[in-house]
């Protein structure tokens, strides 16, 4: 089982980046195969909707996301972490996925996977809130199930917490961190 984990706060070993490394901690519990990228140390550049991977389904910018685009392929399970800005996901993180435009244009446009490979990929969002506004997550969902829904990847389900936002809070919350875990190690043995 081969996980992906894009891990998206810009802020290294904070709220965010401590659930996705406990839940990094239950998939290699149960025997997965796991890389953690980071977005915010990637070269990737912004979608320019030139339209040229409308006729080749592929991005004609030559950058950093051609090896994602590779990871992505590859993947089992794509675990996306981002904590909450102004009531989304990160720039770092937006850009990686504005950049699936490609993937998009080969599905809807050229009628061809999204994904090399064909076979099934579950996805999970994890995503920290300093925040305790309502419907504070909503966005942050929307995006990363369109997202997925996009290159065919099944949405698991997702762990949120508000109310957190100094760095290394988190860890002032066991059960979160626990779930986690086991959010871990169940998408490792195949179960959502």
């Amino acid at each position: 089982m081969k996980f992906l984990a894009i891990a998206g706060s810009p802020r290294r070993r904070g709220n965010t980046d401590l659930l996705l490394a406990e839940l990094v901690k239950g998939a290699q519990s149960k025997g997965a195969e796991v890389e953690t990228i980071v977005a915010q140390n990637m070269k990737i550049s912004a979608c320019l909707h030139c339209d040229t991977c409308l006729k080749t389904g592929v991005c004609k910018i030559k950058d950093d996301m051609q090896g994602v685009y590779d990871k992505l392929a590859a993947a089992d399970v794509i675990v996306v972490a981002s904590p909450v800005q102004f009531a989304g996901i990160t720039a770092p993180l937006k850009a990686m996925i504005d950049r699936c435009q490609c993937l998009w244009a080969r599905k809807y446009v050229l009628k061809i996977p999204p994904l090399e490979p064909v076979k099934r990929r579950r996805g999970f969002f994890i995503s920290v809130s300093g925040t305790r506004l309502k419907n504070m997550f909503e966005p942050s969902i929307a995006v990363i199930k369109t997202w997925f829904h996009v290159i065919n990847v099944e949405y698991a389900g997702e762990l949120t917490i508000s109310g957190v936002d100094e760095k290394g809070e988190i860890l002032k919350h066991p059960e979160v961190m626990q779930k986690a875990f086991e959010w871990g190690q169940r998408l490792a043995a195949g179960q959502s």
